[in-house]
């Protein structure tokens, strides 16, 4: 009875201890994974900040995560979006202002058979006026305008010229200030953001008429096509002006009979109406050349924006893909590891 007694307890004694060790053996083995997940976390994550692709990194950051490149992802996704909805309203506005430009042409081919195109014609004072944008995000039309003012500029200091500036559009204003801004007369801006009528021109040459006490270079983009602008300079001289260049024949004034008003008079009205009208045309001109440039620049921005995000697509399913496969080889490592060491 007595052994029979023990015999049980002996039984019941040993199969708690290798129940026991068998729970133990649950817990190292879980305590295992857990640790073997964690290395491989950590050698991951010290591959990945010290490897040496640095493509799609910020600019100035060491350590970057896969939260940040899908950041970055959808930053890039919705400056795409921003950049196709504007070259859409480029392009939609883009005709409709081609046809006005066009138009424009017509009103100033008359007055420049009558009075001629002068830039060379010498002048005490000389009046520069850069037509810009307002908007930026439009390419290098600008740019263009103001590379052509600033080189009109030194050619009128060797002429020893006397020389003031009305600065049409805020994107002039900005690029000329620092160099030539002690020669700024008037800046007029926000003439380009409403749209265009021959009212605005009239009260923007109002203003050039009244400073123009020689002659005027208006500079502008001539539109050409959708890719190809002009840097344009229209030149409008005072009535006295071209009272002298139609007493020394340089333009075929006297060659018609005026009736009317006396001649000088009436050639100043004359430079009044064609100071609008060249201003019109030029305002319409630079305006169509704006919606061209900035379809053409929202269209290059979305293309960059759809191959950066076609590379922060490739590296963040990489790096993916790598973090997955490399805990997994750590894993199956250490069940192996583990099965050897029974």
């Amino acid at each position: 009875m007595n052994n029979a007694r023990c015999s049980r307890d002996d039984f019941l004694r040993s199969n708690f201890f290798s129940r026991r060790s068998f729970f133990e053996d649950q817990i190292k083995l879980i305590l295992l994974l857990l640790e073997t997940y964690l290395f491989s976390v950590l050698f991951y994550t010290f591959i990945y900040f010290y490897s040496n692709n640095n493509s799609a990194h910020p600019e100035g950051v060491r350590h970057v995560s896969l939260q940040i490149v899908q950041q970055r992802m959808k930053s890039v996704s919705n400056i795409q979006k921003i950049t196709k909805a504007m070259k859409m309203v480029a392009a939609s506005r883009l005709k409709p202002a081609q046809d006005k430009a066009i138009a424009s042409r017509g009103m100033v081919t008359p007055f420049y058979k009558l009075l001629g195109d002068l830039p060379d014609a010498e002048t005490a004072k000389t009046l520069m006026v850069p037509i810009s944008s307002d908007k930026g995000l439009c390419g290098g039309i600008n740019g263009n305008v103001v590379k052509v003012s600033n080189v009109l500029l030194e050619t009128a200091k060797d002429k020893e010229s006397e020389i003031s500036m009305d600065v049409i559009g805020d994107k002039a204003r900005g690029l000329m200030q620092r160099q030539v801004g002690e020669l700024f007369a008037n800046v007029l801006v926000d003439a380009t953001k409403q749209p265009l009528t021959f009212g605005t021109a009239s009260a923007l040459a109002e203003q050039v008429a009244k400073d123009n006490e020689g002659k005027a270079l208006i500079v502008y983009n001539r539109f050409v096509s959708a890719i190809s602008f002009k840097p344009t300079i229209a030149t409008v001289l005072s009535g006295e002006e071209y009272e002298k260049s139609a007493e020394n024949l340089e333009n075929k004034f006297d060659s018609y009979e005026v009736e009317g008003p006396d001649r000088g008079e009436f050639l100043l009205d004359l430079a009044e109406f064609k100071t609008g009208a060249v201003m019109y045309n030029a305002l319409a001109e630079n305006n169509t050349s704006e919606l061209g440039s900035r379809m053409q620049s929202m269209e290059s921005s979305s293309k960059n924006a759809s191959e950066m995000l076609q590379k922060l697509t490739l590296l963040y399913n990489r790096t993916r893909q790598a973090a997955i496969t490399t805990e997994l080889i750590e894993i199956i490592s250490g069940a192996s590891a583990l099965e050897d060491a029974k």
